[in-house]
């Protein structure tokens, strides 16, 4: 007669040794070197930008504008200073002196390392490397994604920077969830994203790796929903080889109460419920002089966290302008004020209860929210681009950053006044 009693243990070794149970299947290592969000200031880096004969084949790569990169055509409203880069590319453009400028490409290692360099130099704590869904599925867009996302690791684990994964689902289709998580497999095992050692700067929250997905609620005709998101977070918390992660969800302005940017299905909270961190978007939402009555609503989402047992993040923005880009909008939007309109959100976001940030962006220079070094000597003629104010320096905001980390972390005393930019604290 069959005794399966005998059977199990050699089943259950068979299980052990193949890696078919559960817990030995995780493709994550244990830890991280940054084993929570928490007292963090992070950044957004973009990463897309392409120059001729950098390798990516992309041509000027999210310079252009309609296809061209010329004086009167170009994306971006801030003119990166690139006196520190080792590898920077002829343009088209000219200063006032007639000299041609120059720009850098992300494609390049030298680029990467030139601003992790920064980030330990000013204490920033590291970035959210973003990955649009529509450019990392084939060809050059996937390449150069990956390229970067190569370099970010490296120089990350260089200067001990924390990096995060976030995937930006604009311009997804429905069923896009599919494409979400074929990625996330290729770059776990392709990149060894999560699984370098225990030493690893990867970014982790509540023991996981963090990996956050933007775009889940919004009421801007997207073609995805709220079925694709809950698919993306199950995947990403449940599955027994790619899962066991930690869920960041960046959503609206206004998701607490269904406000203006929110689409109106009560499901969302439920969604929203699955996650461990709320990143709501603030950029361009208000200005210096409409700030004062917007930061309770952060007291508010916090109070609402809380309660549901989820983390929050609020976004942080030195400014904004895409004239170039969208030329009926005005030059210089939402302007700095020498960086006091960025201060006081700073100030607010922790003021409020904030334990972690966001910064928008360190490399956005499309819409004028970059906190790089800038050009205090933009190219002249057709096009026109923001320059930091006069007196400060090029690195101000940089600065600002590496403080508000110290300010969050309770090692300097809070203080609603700005630092000047030849604070001896530097």
């Amino acid at each position: 007669m069959f005794n399966s009693s005998k059977l199990q243990p050699i089943l259950l070794a068979w299980l052990l040794l193949t890696g078919t149970l559960t817990y030995s299947q995780s493709r994550h290592s244990k830890t991280s070197a940054f084993t929570s969000y928490k007292g963090l200031v992070m950044a957004g880096y973009q990463g897309w930008f392409n120059a001729p004969d950098d390798g990516g084949g992309r041509g000027w790569n999210h310079y252009t504008s309609h296809g061209k990169f010329e004086p009167g055509y170009t994306n971006i409203d801030i003119w990166p200073d690139v006196s520190e880069y080792k590898k920077t590319y002829k343009t088209p453009f000219k200063h006032a002196d007639g000299s041609y400028a120059y720009l850098y490409s992300s494609h390049d290692a030298s680029s990467t390392e030139t601003h992790f360099k920064w980030m330990q130099q000013y204490g920033i704590d590291g970035v959210f490397v973003q990955r649009f869904i529509g450019d990392v599925q084939r060809g050059h867009g996937k390449a150069h994604n990956d390229v970067v996302l190569g370099n970010v690791l490296k120089y990350a684990q260089k200067y001990n920077r924390a990096v995060s994964v976030m995937y930006d689902l604009s311009g997804m289709q429905a069923g896009g969830d599919s494409l979400v998580i074929k990625d996330w497999k290729h770059l776990v095992d392709s990149l060894k994203l999560t699984n370098q050692g225990n030493k690893q700067t990867y970014l982790y929250h509540n023991g996981k790796p963090l990996v956050a997905v933007w775009g889940i609620g919004f009421n801007d005709h997207r073609r995805y929903g709220l079925t694709e998101a809950e698919k993306i977070i199950d995947f990403l918390k449940n599955d027994p080889v790619y899962g066991g992660c930690s869920v960041l969800l960046g959503v609206p302005t206004y998701w607490r109460d269904f406000g203006n940017d929110t689409e109106k299905d009560p499901h969302l909270h439920d969604v929203l419920r699955k996650a461990d961190i709320i990143h709501p978007w603030f950029v361009g939402r208000y200005n210096e002089a409409s700030y004062p009555q917007f930061k309770h609503r952060i007291a508010e989402d916090i109070a609402w966290c809380k309660a549901n047992k989820l983390d929050y993040v609020p976004v942080v923005f030195p400014g904004f302008s895409w004239h170039n880009m969208n030329p009926r909008s005005p030059q210089n939007q939402i302007p700095r004020n020498r960086g006091q309109f960025y201060w006081k959100q700073i100030t607010g976001a922790i003021s409020s209860g904030a334990e972690m940030l966001y910064v928008a962006m360190f490399d956005e220079v499309d819409e004028g929210t970059a906190i790089l070094k800038a050009s205090k000597n933009p190219p002249v003629g057709l096009s026109n681009f923001v320059k930091y104010e006069d007196g400060i320096p090029n690195d101000y905001y940089l600065y600002l950053t590496g403080y508000a980390g110290k300010i969050l972390r309770k090692q300097i005393p809070f203080q609603d006044s700005i630092p000047p930019p030849n604070s001896k604290k530097r």
